[in-house]
């Protein structure tokens, strides 16, 4: 998948995912814009990509927005940025909530207006790649807020396909198990709690960023062409059994 004079905007590029994601479609040819909370990952990241940087808090949505308008226009999109709060249920507060899903839904919703906005502007098409979780499809514990907000996440982005199919713009979601980043770490560290979902998963192991960013690229692409409005797992076999 060649990714030549091709421009993307990559949400929560600084680490994990996102930045697996822009080292691999730079290294495809894509030109990539890097939107990221920490202005010393973006640093880091400049040194081993050529890539545009943003540095913007993507829960301030007035900030979020402002970044969008900013990166755009570009030929893709993949809205990767994502935080979690760990509290059970019964402890979940207002101001974690409201946080979680001001970052993984609602900045994600943002950023994808300003983008497809600019997209109809200049004639249409194009593609988003929405990272939810498999967590918008399990009631893991301690997850309530990041599973509702990726729950968000894949209803909203069946809407955005929907309506944005019209301008040619495809969108879908990816759903991936536990994948091996930072955020992960904190949550599965855990032996007691990372057991018992690695036993259900066929092919015996966590995903690593990889394993993520070469589906992001494959739906991005040409390939994909007939690909719009999915929400695909990413889970090694976790859901067959």
């Amino acid at each position: 998948m060649d990714f030549t004079g091709k421009t993307v905007i990559i949400t929560g590029a600084g680490k994990g995912i996102g930045r697996e994601t822009a080292r691999l479609l730079a290294g495809r040819g894509a030109r990539v814009t890097a939107l990221s909370r920490t202005r010393a990952d973006l640093d880091s990241l400049k040194d081993e990509i050529d890539c545009r940087c943003v540095a913007v808090d993507l829960a301030d949505a007035a900030a979020a927005r402002s970044a969008a308008r900013e990166a755009a226009p570009a030929d893709y999109l993949v809205n990767c940025a994502g935080i979690n709060v760990l509290q059970s249920f019964l402890e979940v507060t207002d101001e974690a909530f409201d946080l979680v899903h001001a970052v993984n839904t609602k900045a994600a919703m943002i950023v994808a207006q300003e983008y497809a906005r600019a997209r109809v502007e200049a004639g249409g098409g194009g593609a988003i790649v929405n990272v939810s979780s498999i967590s918008s499809m399990i009631g893991f514990d301690d997850h309530a807020s990041y599973c509702a907000s990726k729950g968000a996440m894949d209803a909203m982005s069946r809407v955005m396909a929907n309506e944005l199919g019209k301008h040619s713009i495809r969108v879908n979601c990816i759903n991936p198990i536990v994948t091996m980043t930072e955020l992960a770490a904190r949550a599965w560290s855990d032996p007691a709690k990372s057991e018992p979902v690695l036993n259900r998963i066929p092919i015996g192991r966590f995903a690593e960023t990889p394993d993520i960013a070469e589906v992001i690229a494959f739906l991005l692409s040409d390939a994909a062409a007939m690909v719009n409005g999915l929400a695909i797992p990413i889970d090694g076999g976790f859901l067959v059994r």
